[in-house]
């Protein structure tokens, strides 16, 4: 593009860039456009299963918190972002609403079916009891995605690489801030949004 800018081509001659750049150009756009359609039916859907507006919110805030481990992978590791780092971040993004709606689901549960009240000993517990299946999901995937991550100068792994590089980095944040930052903001913010949904009996996990 840059090299367009300073062309000074005769009347009648026109540069366009075709290839491989356009193609990535035109599949980043629908990525993005689609990405930003399934927020609002994800939003909606997280709203329709917590019945408070809150909750949704605070799943949704917890996607881009997930997302920094893979940013700084990429920008470490690969340098530049691709179709497969976006691809990498779609199933970062996917990870982290999962552990989110988990643990506040358990939440839920503890003050519906387990006559637990809203403090700082039940928040504790329902993360303890989630700890081990939010490990596992990121623990598995990770070690599964290592090969790939150290298979960045071996040929036929262009593509699976970086979406590797994203996906191990994003995993290590999301299981970090997803079991630190969801239940402070949910202990801290969450006591109203918790009532209003146990009052309109929102669906609870065990």
């Amino acid at each position: 593009e840059n090299l367009r800018d300073k062309l000074a081509l005769p009347e009648g001659y026109f540069f366009t860039i075709e290839g491989e750049f356009q193609a990535q150009q035109e599949a980043t756009r629908r990525i993005t456009t689609f990405s930003v359609a399934i927020l609002f039916v994800i939003a909606f859907l997280l709203y329709g299963y917590f019945r408070t507006p809150f909750f949704a919110i605070q799943v949704l805030c917890d996607i881009p918190l997930a997302m920094v481990g893979g940013l700084v992978f990429t920008y470490f590791k690969l340098n530049n972002i691709s179709i497969a780092t976006l691809v990498g971040f779609i199933a970062v993004a996917g990870v982290a609403a999962r552990n989110s709606i988990m643990l506040i689901s358990h939440y839920l549960h503890l003050m519906q079916h387990e006559g637990e009240n809203f403090t700082k000993k039940m928040v504790i517990r329902g993360t303890k009891e989630r700890l081990v299946p939010v490990l596992m999901t990121a623990l598995a995937a990770g070690i599964g995605l290592i090969p790939l991550v150290l298979a960045a100068d071996q040929p036929g792994k262009e593509i699976l690489h970086p979406v590797a590089v994203v996906i191990v980095g994003g995993l290590i944040t999301s299981t970090l801030l997803g079991l630190g930052v969801t239940p402070t903001v949910f202990y801290t913010f969450g006591r109203k949004a918790a009532d209003t949904a146990i009052q309109n009996e929102a669906p609870a996990s065990h």
